[in-house]
């Protein structure tokens, strides 16, 4: 259901149930069942034949919420959270550096709660296929069963292994590497071992201290990967408000406009002032949309660093 998009709701799906923006959860639709929330009781009857994207009311009418279709960008905001996870600005970073696209063969360890699993396996469908790799085997088998709830095992193949102390254990399939391990120069002679021989390979590390930057440039210099770079994603709210501008008059005049009056209050008070007219700007669309950067920045999650492996170095 990840990569393939449906109309209807049908008994045993899985929905989004959006309640607003910062709060969403998922249910497994089933007859006769029902999810509770603070905006009332809502049936899973009243789900099944709905179309995705509907908004129901609760059983008696105290609230709504709405029935989204799952998707990869969607179970970053519910998925239940096993690690650390990367969130979208990263996830789509890493994905256009890597040239993820439908028919590559991807690399990553380790899986985690699976985020980033389910955005690779919808870009690389349908021919594609992902092989991510677990060291906790209690992580590996929670990840195993919702790539299997989720339908994604013709695409996603999920392993428990070490891949620090044994390796990846495939040789030349992958057209990308992705690492998010605690020690990622010591799987980057793996990672090239994996790297196909015949094309272009590509790599990205997600570590969150630059000492760990350090080093897998490093390694990644002394086994032949080029084009080594590091960036760090980082969000960015803007504010947005609405401000008067000043009249034709007002700017000849080179008066001082008043940002913290509203539209009326600057008619009444240009009336006030003995003004003949106002003019035809203010008396229609007088004010202006604009945005300005918040003071602080979202906290740092990682550093992402990116390399390639040129065919004639892949040997």
């Amino acid at each position: 259901m990840f990569h393939q998009y449906k109309t209807f709701i049908e008994n045993g799906d899985l929905v989004v149930i959006y309640l607003n923006y910062d709060s969403m959860l998922t249910v497994r639709v089933a007859t006769d069942g029902s999810l509770n929330n603070k905006y009332g009781t809502f049936r899973h009857n009243d789900m099944i034949g709905q179309k995705y994207g509907s908004k129901i009311q609760s059983q008696y009418g105290k609230g709504f919420v709405y029935l989204l279709h799952p998707t990869p960008a969607l179970w970053t905001q519910v998925v239940p959270h096993r690690t650390q996870i990367l969130y979208l600005p990263d996830i789509s970073f890493i994905s256009s550096y890597l040239d993820l696209r439908p028919g590559k063969v991807v690399i990553e360890s380790g899986t985690g709660s699976g985020s980033f699993s389910h955005s690779i396996a919808r870009t690389i469908a349908p021919t594609g296929h992902l092989h991510t790799f677990e060291y906790h085997e209690i992580r590996a088998e929670k990840a195993r069963k919702e790539f299997v709830e989720h339908n994604l095992t013709d695409i996603v193949t999920i392993e428990h292994r070490d891949v620090l102390a044994n390796g990846f254990g495939v040789t030349g399939i992958a057209d990308a590497v992705f690492l998010d391990l605690p020690a990622p120069w010591d799987a980057v002679a793996s990672a090239k071992e994996a790297l196909r021989r015949d094309t272009v390979g590509r790599i990205c590390s997600f570590s969150p201290c630059i000492e760990q930057v350090q080093r897998t440039a490093l390694a990644l210099d002394e086994h032949g990967f080029a084009d080594i770079r590091m960036y760090e994603c980082l969000v960015r709210d803007y504010e947005i408000r609405s401000l008067p501008l000043p009249s034709i008059d007002e700017a000849i005049d080179g008066q001082k406009v008043n940002f913290k009056l509203n539209k009326n209050d600057r008619k009444k008070r240009k009336l006030e002032s003995g003004a003949n007219s106002l003019t035809s700007q203010e008396d229609g669309n007088s004010e202006v949309m604009l945005s300005k950067p918040v003071d602080n920045a979202r906290g740092h999650t990682s550093y992402l660093t990116f390399a390639i492996l040129a065919p004639a170095a892949a040997s």
